[in-house]
């Protein structure tokens, strides 16, 4: 608490030191507002950036006479005089076409120019925000290229970059002011729940691709950097609101609204601060996906239904009766849009304060917090509504010219979240138990059947029996129900997720440029542990946290020759997690650039990637009803225990009692692959049998090479690059069958007693599914190229258009039981054409996509995900008196509702207005 009160005071209480101001404005040549434009007096580290407006204000200790240098991308560089601080500056800037000048720090952690970094890198500032047809910016970045979201709820959206796209991407990295926004308890980012505000955002870096040579195992499909303003450069009060509907035929018409509101100041040349607010709330996107899961052209009609987005009637058995049919008839189950609000909403907070203790960027130390909090939907193996989740992070950071050291910890509380699965089943059990439940259908069926019912009119008459007294949506009976369960952490009861995880996270940076002159060297390192905490209701950690750790350090050099026409880099990273052996990860590029200007930059690079099992893949031990899935740490197998009931006598004769206990040990050394055991299911030939052979899981490992062009001809920017990886280890999931009893055994083990046993336990239901992490034997590569094209055409007018192409090659024959989950199209097609200046204060902006349909693989549901043209429009127009932009968008104007996660809702159209504030 004293140390929030100190924050606090230090914020908002102002302290005097002389500091000279002046002010202007920046605008083109049809006198038009430039923001983002950064301006800075030549000689000294004080600058600033141009607001929406193309407003500014510049603070410094440095009195007059000075001169100040006026730049942006797009635009030529000038230089101003200034002669008093009461001058008043104006400036225009002539167009120049200069996209390959912006700089970028992600690509080699220094400052570089897009069109020198060694690998494909793409990028979102200020003015691509402002144009952006999207109803957001965080939207607005599936319209660049090489990226794939996968959309979940409305307001939590996974990136994905280069393949194996899941919700829960665990390979795809997201750093927000260097923090990284993963989870602690999930290990992957939940979309922009905590990210950064709209108003806040001084540029987003894209790298696509494996990356973990500079930032960690964890880069390992690519890594997107969000920075946000610095007090220092951009004071003053910012505030948006932005209202609207979304539009689905499942959900009808709903109101949107998202506001905010960016407070900074820089008291002075040492001390500066922000805070910044945010707040969304709509409607989700109702996921009423009401196929069967396994069998195509089953519906609810079906004794053995099982609905993509209907919970509860997962609960199925072999009723056993000598007149109902051998296979498994299922309970009655609740559509999804019945077991939650339906409503989505996030709170963004982010206090900082910024101490400069010399007056200048030598040295700034940061101390900031972000809080997110909000409910959405989940999509893993089960649906997870997310409600009132809570998120915060809190850093402390020291950097200057050349280094950087931080730390900060994330802390998670899953609030009232529950899983919508066993919601639907233990709302069930409230009012009628599954025994009595299934001896009501089977006896109303044998009853029905001897008096001369056809099946379908037997199975009719059975459920209505069986379903009497069911409690129905929105009845009281029902809210009660709900409210018991939701609120109850045990899957026996009820369906409550517990979280409280944390991480704590430090990590350095020192670059030798200005003591080492031969070489640009850099050295760094990070260190991370996790508290694991579910209570037991997810890990395996019931008796307490479960604490885990890792660390690394790396080192690069980069060296230009030839004229600076060449420049090689080479980096190194040993990484080490706590049960497993340490990796080293090099990488090795090269960048040429051509031409007379320098204008023509073909770029190559190499290199060897790893990926360490997530916490998932080691500490779970999940109960999602179909399955239970279980991390292969060594220890998290031994500390999985469960007791089941055997059915039939002759199956408790083997299991020696009622009930049996079994471990998580059972799943990897006595069970059949699902494949297998589905095919004796099928034929009941035990032949068919194969026992599970796999091993605990282990790192991942990707050599990856990836070769690219970019230059600016004829007015016109290209960017080309082309990418081969090959994966070895490759980390996925295997479902297998655990017999309760006897001894699994290729070919079912006939000769065996115990492997007769272990038969019979399969034909008798006496099993247990598993989910397992490991890895394939069998190789994987993918492959994939791109272009990207964009120019000015006809006055203002922009215009431009990407094209992915992705693939993948894995033998499905040689491992058939083993998902790997691609889930990326093969063609990828994006557009745009807009123009800022169409008449004064006026401009536009129209985008499109189009992408093939693919194989969604995944624990939840595997489908066809179909193929989808959206376009996106918006129009702005800015009130220089006002100092505000209206905007007024749209997106997917027109087009037919279209999913990206098969289990997720199909997403609408969504219309809305905006207004931004810039005093």
């Amino acid at each position: 608490m004293r140390v929030y009160l100190l924050f606090l005071s230090l914020f908002f209480c102002s302290l005097t030191f002389a500091q000279n101001s002046i002010s202007g404005i920046v605008t083109d040549s049809n006198n038009q507002p430039i923001p983002g434009a950064n301006i800075k007096i030549v000689g000294d580290s004080s600058g600033t950036i141009t607001d929406f407006d193309g407003s500014f204000t510049l603070q410094s200790s440095k009195k007059p006479p000075f001169v100040i240098e006026v730049s942006s991308v797009g635009f030529t560089s000038q230089k101003i005089s200034v002669s008093s601080i009461s001058q008043k500056i104006a400036v225009k800037l002539l167009d120049e076409e200069n996209k390959l000048d912006e700089i970028v720090v992600s690509a080699s952690r220094t400052p570089e120019r897009v069109l020198e970094s060694p690998v494909t890198i793409e990028r979102m500032g200020i003015a691509e925000i402002k144009k952006t047809a999207s109803p957001s910016f965080y939207d607005g970045l599936e319209n660049m290229k090489e990226v794939q979201m996968n959309t979940s709820s409305m307001s939590f959206k996974s990136i994905n970059t280069r393949g194996f796209a899941t919700v829960a991407n665990t390979r795809f990295m997201q750093l927000v002011d260097g923090m990284d926004n993963s989870s602690p308890l999930l290990n992957f980012v939940l979309g922009n729940l905590i990210g950064v505000s709209e108003i806040d955002v001084q540029s987003v870096e894209l790298l696509p691709g494996a990356s973990s040579a500079l930032y960690g195992a964890n880069a390992f499909n690519g890594i997107l950097f969000m920075t946000s303003k610095s007090p220092f450069t951009s004071e003053g009060i910012r505030a948006y609101a932005k209202f609207g509907q979304t539009s689905q035929k499942a959900a009808g018409t709903n109101d949107y609204v998202d506001y905010g509101v960016r407070m900074a100041k820089a008291f002075n040349k040492y001390i500066a601060g922000k805070a910044n607010f945010a707040y969304m709330r709509g409607t989700e996107w109702h996921a009423v996906n009401y196929d069967d899961k396994t069998i195509a052209g089953r519906d609810r009609t079906h004794y053995g239904y099982d609905g993509i987005n209907v919970y509860g009637d997962e609960v199925a058995t072999v009723i056993g009766a000598p007149t109902l049919p051998s296979d498994k008839v299922s309970r009655t189950g609740y559509n999804e849009v019945d077991l939650t609000d339906n409503k989505v909403s996030n709170t963004k907070i982010d206090l900082s304060l910024h101490i400069r203790p010399f007056g200048d960027e030598r040295l700034e130390v940061i101390v900031q917090s972000k809080f997110g909090y909000g409910n959405t939907v989940y999509q893993g193996a089960n649906r997870y509504y997310l409600n009132n989740f809570f998120m915060q992070q809190h850093k402390l950071e020291f950097k200057g010219k050349n280094f950087f050291l931080r730390g900060y910890t994330t802390t998670e509380d899953g609030g009232q979240s529950y899983d919508m699965l066993f919601t639907g089943i233990n709302i069930n059990r409230k009012w009628k138990s599954d025994v009595q439940w299934f001896t009501d259908y089977g006896t109303t069926y044998a009853q029905s059947s001897l008096g001369g019912m056809l099946p379908a009119d037997a199975h009719r008459a059975a459920r209505a029996k069986a379903d009497t007294g069911r409690f129905l949506p929105g009845t009281p009976e029902f809210k009660n129900a709900f409210n018991q369960v939701t609120n109850e952490a045990s899957i026996l009861t009820g369906s409550k997720l517990v979280d409280n995880s944390r991480i704590y996270h430090s990590d350095a940076n020192y670059n030798f440029k200005d003591l080492i002159k031969f070489a640009e060297i850099q050295v760094g390192g990070s260190y991370r542990e996790y508290q694991l905490n579910s209570f037991g209701r997810i890990y395996t950690d019931a008796a307490g946290p479960i604490k885990y750790n890792e660390y690394g350090a790396y080192t690069q050099v980069m060296k230009k020759m030839m004229d600076d026409r060449l420049k090689l880099t080479a980096s190194l990273r040993y990484d080490k997690a706590q049960n497993f052996d340490g990796n080293y990860s090099p990488r090795v590029s090269a960048v040429y650039s051509a031409g007379q200007a320098k204008n023509h930059n073909f770029r190559g690079s190499f290199q060897t990637g790893f990926r360490n099992p997530s916490t998932q893949d080691q500490y779970i031990g999940f109960n999602v009803g179909s399955a239970i899935l279980l991390g292969s740490a060594p220890d998290n197998l031994t500390r999985f225990v469960e007791t089941l009931p055997i059915n039939g006598t002759v199956g408790q004769g083997f299991a020696g009692g009622s009930t049996v206990t079994i471990n998580g040990t059972n799943a990897y050394n006595n069970s059949y692959t699902a494949t297998s055991a589905a095919a004796f299911a099928a034929a009941r030939n035990p032949a068919l049998l194969q026992k599970t052979n796999v091993g605990l899981v282990k790192p991942e490992e990707v050599k990856a090479i990836e070769l690219g062009y970019r230059s600016f001809i004829n007015r016109t920017s290209v960017d080309l690059n082309g990418y081969y990886n090959v994966y070895n280890n490759f980390i996925g999931n295997l479902n297998v069958v655990t017999p309760l009893y006897g001894t699994a055994i290729d070919g079912g083990g006939l000769t065996s007693v115990a492997g007769q046993q272990a038969i019979h336990a399969l034909a008798n239901g006496n099993t247990r599914v598993f989910q397992l992490y490991t890895n394939t034997a069998l190789e994987i590569e993918s492959l994939g190229f791109g272009i990207g094209l964009s120019r000015k055409v006809y006055k203002d007018f922009e215009i431009g258009a990407n094209y992915n192409y992705a693939e993948f090659k894995f033998d499905q024959s040689k491992d058939p039981s083993f998902e790997a989950g691609f889930n990326t199209p093969k063609h990828r097609v994006k557009a745009s054409i807009g123009n800022e200046k169409l008449f004064p204060n006026f401009g536009f902006n129209v985008s499109g996509r189009w992408n093939s349909e693919y194989l969604w693989q995944s624990s939840f549901a595997d489908g066809t995900i179909e193929a989808a043209t959206v376009i996106d429009a918006q129009l702005n127009y800015n009130f220089p008196s006002l100092k505000s932009t209206l905007k007024i968008g749209a997106s997917n104007i027109g087009g037919k509702e279209y999913g990206q996660v098969l289990g997720a809702g199909l997403i609408g159209q969504q219309y809305f207005a905006s207004w931004t504030i810039n005093p």
